[in-house]
């Protein structure tokens, strides 16, 4: 008697979501930092976006004054304590001159990209088109791909590598136009990760007319509100009053007062897109653990020192950075906001991609970084720094990355020769 022959499960390639994201492409420089680790190199690493400062005191000491209460050990509220979203509510009264409803136009996330994901799958058919920015931090298109939509990528920056608003909103125009059926949201980023471009009121100005004419949506990410150096903090889009109807901006925590691993963001504006947001979280989640969310209100409604701290180290190590690998050989631009510099690839190495160089330098100078070409095929010929290191180890990187300069010609000679 044969044996039964039943089909097999299919394999995670097969799952429908799943195929339609792309390769991972920081996989391969991950793999090759572990495998230097574990061969004891001291690799520096300006890969991940991981603030490494520590959180500040009084906001640790919240969290653990109120994690010994056991009654804020219950499931929490999905939408977030009420006294976390009136935090937030009058953080952009005094930051941005914007009144918002804690009740109605506010609602905390864990973290700006499990909001923007959430928020992707509550406003998105399956072949719905979205515009995206090319390059960009990966959720912001792949959370609506994940969600069934159509990507239009649009070009964030111009040939001389910089942000034109004008070109910016060309572009966009274009892009509706030619785009069947119409995009329903438009994703914003400013500062922008990963190139820190900025942007001003007059750019929001546009970009709200322009999606207000067309009935387009603005997502808008605004994670690096408070990490600026040139004492011009970057504005919000509901600063443009017509921009409450269509609008939602993500905030975080994380980079403000170095709360990476807490998971607290906040999306605050449009109350349709609210509404749409905590139906969806209410099924999926209870919120944040109480005691963070308290602690969260307390870093909201503290002394703000600690933030003036936190962009003081990000500048100083942006200065360094800058200056050292100038000294180096490599001129980099300075970024007038985020915990990022985009840095193009050296011209001695211009016949290299960015995966290919970010190999390289990992391998001869034992400097890790992100290839650009991981935000998007945009993203290509630019590398991305993360101020994540401290200046002695910042200047030790440049040291490195300077003897990989002084003899181009031989480092790749011997790359050849290693690929071939």
């Amino acid at each position: 008697m044969s044996e039964d022959v039943f089909p097999s499960p299919p394999t995670p390639e097969t799952f429908h979501r799943i195929k339609r994201l792309p390769p991972y492409v920081f996989a391969e420089v991950n793999r090759l930092k572990a495998q230097a680790r574990s061969e004891g190199v001291d690799v520096i690493d300006f890969g991940m976006g991981n603030p490494d400062m520590d959180t500040p005191e009084h906001i640790v000491d919240k969290l653990v004054e109120t994690v010994r209460r056991p009654r804020t050990h219950r499931y929490s509220a999905s939408k977030g304590v009420p006294g976390l979203r009136r935090a937030q509510a009058a953080y952009y009264e005094r930051r941005f001159g914007v009144t918002l409803n804690p009740e109605r136009e506010v609602i905390a996330t864990l973290g700006s990209k499990e909001g923007l994901a959430n928020l992707a799958m509550a406003i998105t058919a399956p072949g719905d088109v979205v515009l995206a920015p090319n390059p960009s931090y990966p959720i912001h298109p792949y959370g609506f791909m994940i969600a069934g939509g159509a990507l239009r990528h649009i070009p964030a920056l111009d040939g001389e590598g910089r942000f034109n608003p004008e070109e910016y909103l060309r572009a966009l125009d274009r892009a509706v136009k030619h785009s069947v059926p119409t995009p329903i949201a438009l994703i914003l980023n400013f500062p922008s990760n990963p190139t820190a471009q900025v942007c001003d009121l007059d750019f929001y100005r546009e970009a709200v007319a322009f999606a207000r004419s067309r009935g387009v949506f603005i997502l808008s990410d605004l994670a690096y509100s408070e990490i600026y150096f040139d004492d011009n903090p970057p504005p919000s889009v509901l600063q443009i009053p017509e921009a409450r109807d269509i609008a939602v901006e993500f905030t975080s925590l994380s980079k403000t007062y170095s709360m990476p691993g807490w998971r607290m963001g906040f999306a605050v504006g449009s109350e349709r897109l609210i509404e749409a947001l905590a139906r969806i979280k209410s099924y999926l989640d209870y919120g944040a653990f109480t005691p963070i969310q308290v602690s969260a209100a307390a870093a909201l409604n503290g002394p703000q020192e600690c933030v003036d701290e936190i962009r003081g180290v990000y500048r100083s190590r942006r200065d360094t950075l800058v200056d050292a690998m100038g000294r180096a050989g490599w001129d980099i631009p300075p970024p007038p906001a985020t915990m990022f510099a985009w840095a193009p690839v050296p011209a001695a190495f211009k016949e290299l991609d960015s995966m290919t160089f970010a190999k390289m330098l990992l391998q001869e100078a034992e400097v890790a970084v992100s290839p650009g070409v991981g935000f998007g095929e945009y993203g290509e010929g630019y590398v991305r720094i993360g101020l994540v290191e401290n200046e002695q180890r910042i200047r030790q990187a440049a040291r490195n990355v300077k003897r990989l300069l002084s003899d181009p010609d031989s480092f790749m000679a011997k790359w050849r020769q290693a690929t071939d």
